[in-house]
């Protein structure tokens, strides 16, 4: 006995030892990134053997700056001022593209892991957490005959649904780009902070977000599914199943489960869908496929480009048809967003036009910049304040 209690407290020492070499410890003065009074921001890296260092971020399109090396081996740059957002940013060492060693805060993008910061005193304070009564977020599953499986949703719920028992909620189904799953919108996106502070300053309705997983031949998000981590992130149109129309013209399943499952207002003008670019373009086909459904639609840098689309797939024939059964049945408002240095500005600007030509009356707004979720978030902050007024 005294055996096996020595040899179980060896065993005890060594596991904690080996935990505490794989949590490790940094201990430093190096600040990183330093956000400045003037909204500069200052990287700092200490790679001494280094010969070339440079920061790459996302605060004007792909931004490099080269970083100076000290005496002492630290290397340090500085942006030009910048606009409230969140961004993103990562260090090039000699080749190497890696991640801030001191800055423990990080998100995924599609394949790829980023640094980030947030430069206050604008809109990055919608996506800051505050003293403010906060919503609940959770994932679900729900059974897709389209699919043939279980899928799961990322599911946001106001604070008011937990105190208000009986109370019913406005539901709004927002969707992802390509390379995105049901985690974008939030750990990207932010809409829970988002929601939670429009909310509580009383310029967005309480209501119920639905954030689906787009990719129809997926169950979840990577490692999120019984393929394990073999099935490791990528953009959508590697998938099968592409774009194939089925999520579109069977999105309804999404509805009957929420509707089914939680305290929703089910009617046409409780509901809301919309989203950025692969996001926007299932938004534009389900609007399309399913007239009498939505009183609300947003377009988001909407993946418009129909080229190398197969348009004799049931969701996306007849596009003009299907634009005057939408403008007949009616809607509330239609809000279509796009940055004028987008890849995808001329092809919104003449789904735009071919919208018009169709009747239907519809909100274009034109931002700066491009393909970005700065401009995404910023779309959500404005567009979830039109929504169920």
């Amino acid at each position: 006995m005294k055996r096996f209690l020595l040899f179980f407290a060896v065993q005890c020492c060594m596991l904690v030892a080996l935990a505490q070499q794989n949590v490790g410890f940094r201990a430093t003065d190096l600040v990183s990134p330093q956000v400045n009074a003037d909204h500069t921001v200052t990287f700092r890296l200490m790679a001494p053997k280094a010969e070339s260092v440079k920061v790459v971020g996302d605060w004007a399109g792909e931004s490099t700056i080269a970083m100076t090396k000290s005496p002492d081996g630290v290397w340090e740059a500085t942006t030009m001022p910048l606009v409230s957002e969140m961004y993103t940013y990562r260090f090039n060492i000699d080749g190497v593209m890696t991640l801030d060693p001191v800055n423990p805060f990080t998100r995924r993008d599609v394949g790829n892991w980023f640094s980030i910061f947030y430069v206050k005193g604008g809109v990055a304070d919608y996506y800051q957490v505050r003293d403010v009564p906060h919503g609940n977020v959770t994932t679900t599953w729900y059974h897709s005959d389209a699919a043939g499986a279980d899928r799961r949703l990322t599911i946001y719920t106001p604070a008011a649904y937990n105190t208000s028992k009986k109370r019913r909620f406005p539901v709004f189904y927002l969707l992802h780009g390509s390379g995105g799953d049901e985690t974008a919108w939030l750990d990207l996106g932010h809409t829970a902070r988002i929601l939670d502070n429009l909310i509580a300053e009383g310029k967005a309705e309480p209501m119920i977000v639905v954030i689906p997983n787009g990719n129809l031949t997926k169950d979840a998000a990577p490692g999120e599914t019984s393929e394990g981590l073999d099935f490791r992130p990528c953009m959508s149109n590697q998938m099968p199943g592409y774009k194939d129309g089925r999520y579109e013209t069977n999105f309804d399943e999404i509805i009957r489960f929420t509707e089914q499952n939680y305290r929703c207002l089910a009617d046409k003008k409780h509901r809301a869908v919309a989203g950025l670019s692969m996001g926007g373009f299932h938004t534009f086909f389900i609007a399309l496929n399913h007239p009498d459904t939505f009183d609300y639609i947003g377009l988001f840098s909407a993946g418009m480009d129909f080229s190398k689309l197969d348009m004799n797939l049931p969701a996306y024939t007849d596009i003009d048809g299907k634009l005057q059964r939408l403008q007949r049945s009616g809607y509330k408002y239609f809000w279509q967003a796009c940055g004028d240095e987008d890849f995808l500005w001329e092809a919104n600007q003449q789904v735009y036009a071919q919208m018009q030509r169709n009747g239907l009356d519809v909100d274009f707004y034109k931002s700066s910049r491009g393909h970005l979720w700065s401009n995404w978030r910023q779309y959500l902050v404005l567009f979830s304040q039109k929504l169920f007024k």
